[in-house]
């Protein structure tokens, strides 16, 4: 089937049969990313009084119970509840279900030979997604197609779709680099990092923050005035796919929490 969109009065066709899936599945008991220094997502049976949840037990049915924590474990998609007192769910944020997105590759560089400015103060170690990066790869972009952003970290290596971050710390953007991004009208961000803030960063989120237009250390957030911006994380885009114009459909299921597992689908236009 073919969709038709119109976007400042110029119409766009799009293939729906043929999606592009950039969400790393959750794989319990399998390989999977980990952050914060999780313990694994797993799956158990369900098992109570004559129910076994197992057909390899001589159960009637597979029942299972699943422990996960969205955050932690493959792609995710927030909201500003993830930082406020009030419990602001992505049920309630997450509207839009066509996205007009584009996808971008970025090479982070070593934070301390930048200019650009971090919270809490930047590290040897840290690697960071620039202003100046982003300007130069986003500079010449449609702004029909920036509600959403889709960033692609290189090198881009399957490994992502398994890593331990505790072992691997990810880059992250720089506070100029978010400031450019909301400049631009963004709505939706992706990356391909578990985070957009660095991975221990003394609670600041500092990035989170200036994407939803928080103050720092305020956390009383009138659910009803809030920001309608989201953020996914650890997302996978293949080498595949290329750089460019896509219209993205972020689906989550039905949970009344600030973040939930997600499935970002880009269509290509045809």
């Amino acid at each position: 089937m073919k969709l038709k969109i119109t976007l400042n009065s110029k119409t766009y066709s799009i293939d729906t049969e043929n999606p592009l899936d950039i969400s790393i599945p959750l794989q319990f008991n399998a390989p999977h990313p980990v952050f914060w220094g999780a313990p694994q997502a797993s799956a158990s049976t369900y098992a109570v009084g004559e129910l076994i949840g197992d057909t390899n037990r001589g159960g009637s049915s597979n029942v299972e119970e699943y422990r996960f924590i969205p955050h932690c474990h493959g792609t995710h998609t927030e909201c500003i509840g993830h930082i406020s007192y009030e419990r602001i769910s992505i049920h309630n944020i997450l509207k839009d279900a066509f996205i007009p997105s584009t996808v971008i590759s970025v090479r982070p560089q070593l934070a301390l030979e930048l200019e650009d400015r971090y919270l809490p103060s930047k590290e040897q170690q840290d690697w960071m997604i620039s202003q100046q990066a982003l300007i130069e790869i986003l500079q010449g972009a449609n702004p029909d197609f920036l509600t959403g952003l889709i960033i692609r970290t290189l090198p881009n290596d399957e490994s992502k779709k398994s890593r331990d971050y505790n072992e691997q710390p990810p880059p992250f953007l720089s506070l100029e680099g978010i400031e450019y991004i909301v400049s631009l009208g963004v709505k939706h961000l992706l990356v391909d990092v578990p985070s957009v803030d660095r991975t221990h960063d003394q609670g600041y989120l500092s990035v989170h923050r200036k994407f939803w237009n928080v103050a720092l250390g305020e956390y009383n957030i009138e659910p009803s005035q809030c920001s309608l911006k989201t953020i996914s994380e650890m997302v996978y885009v293949s080498d595949e796919i290329e750089d460019g114009p896509y219209l993205l459909n972020l689906q989550i299921p039905a949970f009344v929490t600030d973040a939930a597992p997600s499935r970002p689908l880009l269509y290509k236009f045809v």
